[in-house]
């Protein structure tokens, strides 16, 4: 991995570790392609990760982690995704790493130690429960129907959520629910803290999918008059879009930066193999065909690395920019991981497509995050939009008009002429 220079040598130490924890203890403990990482090995190798201090290093060091700062996180999530299950014994893995993002930010000091200190401890497992199935939220969070209605005292929640990754392990969810106006709260969306064994939970059917690394699923969540106290209402009700904003702008990012580190080892992988095998009377590295795939890759993961890096930097300086970013990243990202492990998968020929290597279950595991925290054509939509309304805003505010500027007919003055 390059340019490591840029950080502190502290963050480079951490990553020196965490590079070794996952190549001597994690790596060896993988399951065979297909197959998925039962949960008492998972709480071995989690165990191991806090002895060595590796745990939720993304965490401030109050609340149990490392206190590493966003701009520090790529590298060291790369390092950690170098392994499908590297980021999950690290504790840096969604749905949990987002919601203790967002729980640092906006949680109170009661909820700070009741669900965060234990979260990043790797003691339990959380949720986030926000989609749900067609017409409600999705792709658009407008769309929100789970609704929550205050009475005799408590919240009451109902609603129907899917795809809700990890609820079958889950301590605790996160619900998101559309809520009238309430005191001096407008109508809105608020987030709920529910605890996994309230009554008014129940985790339904699953969903079954390609990916296998994110542990407890991506089930069907009901919440049937589920009834919590307002000290579980998360920051302000009403303003659970804006929280919303706060979690899924670095969550985003995070998903590139472990997938990136999956498509590393593929690249490693099939770099391994083409300098071993020989076809047509010469090396397979040797052959104009490979080295075009081999360069496309390294093109991808470069420009992926340089993306994330600049993403993280403008998440910690401007939130909102940095989120406008982080749609942009995560499209490109995700399409070129994608590209990355698909020709690795090519040079590896018959054999990458065996369980004799593990390529093309890192395929199924990265297919899914095109469509995870919003598809490509979602981001696309939203990013083509701010485009066109950040250009509005420059001519009203009477930017030059340099790209209608060859339109305009000239006249003798005119240095065009």
């Amino acid at each position: 991995m390059n340019a490591h220079s840029t950080h502190t040598p502290n963050v480079e130490q951490l990553r020196r570790r965490i590079r070794s924890f996952v190549r001597e203890q994690i790596i060896p403990a993988e399951p065979r392609p297909g197959e998925t990482l039962q949960p008492e090995e998972l709480q071995r190798l989690k165990d191991a990760a806090a002895g060595e201090g590796l745990l939720s290093v993304h965490v401030s060091e109050e609340h149990g982690g490392a206190g590493v700062p966003l701009r520090d996180w790529p590298v060291l999530f790369q390092e950690a995704g170098h392994s499908p299950i590297g980021p999950a014994v690290l504790n840096i893995m969604a749905p949990d790493e987002g919601n203790m993002h967002m729980l640092s930010l906006v949680a109170n000091e009661e909820q700070k130690e009741r669900y965060l200190r234990p979260l990043a401890a790797g003691q339990v497992r959380s949720s986030f429960a926000m989609t749900e199935p067609h017409p409600g939220a999705g792709s658009d969070p407008n769309s929100l129907t789970s609704s929550a209605e205050f009475s005799d005292g408590q919240w009451v929640l109902n609603g129907h959520k899917r795809f809700i990754s990890g609820a079958y392990e889950a301590s605790f969810f996160i619900a998101m629910m559309r809520t009238p106006a309430h005191g001096d709260s407008p109508e809105g969306a608020t987030m709920f803290f529910v605890d996994a064994d309230n009554p008014g939970v129940r985790v339904g059917e699953p969903i079954h999918t390609v990916d296998t690394t994110i542990a407890g699923g991506h089930p069907h969540v009901y919440f049937d008059d589920c009834k919590v106290d307002s000290s579980a209402v998360i920051g302000a009700v009403g303003r659970g879009f804006e929280y919303a904003q706060v979690r899924l702008g670095p969550a985003r990012l995070t998903h590139c930066m472990r997938w990136l580190g999956l498509a590393r080892r593929s690249l490693d992988i099939a770099l391994d193999r083409a300098e071993k095998r020989e076809i047509f009377g010469d090396k397979l590295y040797r052959l104009g065909l490979a080295q075009e795939l081999i360069a496309q890759c390294e093109i991808d993961i470069e420009t992926s690395a340089a993306l994330i890096e600049k993403t993280a930097r403008k998440l910690e300086e401007d939130e909102a920019a940095g989120r406008s970013l982080s749609s942009i990243a995560k499209v490109y990202v995700s399409e070129a991981v994608y590209r990355v492990i698909d020709r690795c998968v090519q040079i590896c020929g018959g054999d990458g497509v065996s369980d004799g290597l593990p390529l093309i279950q890192y395929l199924n595991e990265v297919r899914p995050f095109r469509i995870y925290d919003g598809s490509t054509e979602t981001h696309k939509f939203a990013i083509a939009r701010r485009a066109s309304s950040r250009r509005r805003k420059e001519v009203q505010a009477g930017a030059p008009d340099q790209g209608t500027a060859a339109l305009r007919p000239c006249d003798g003055d005119d240095s065009r002429c």
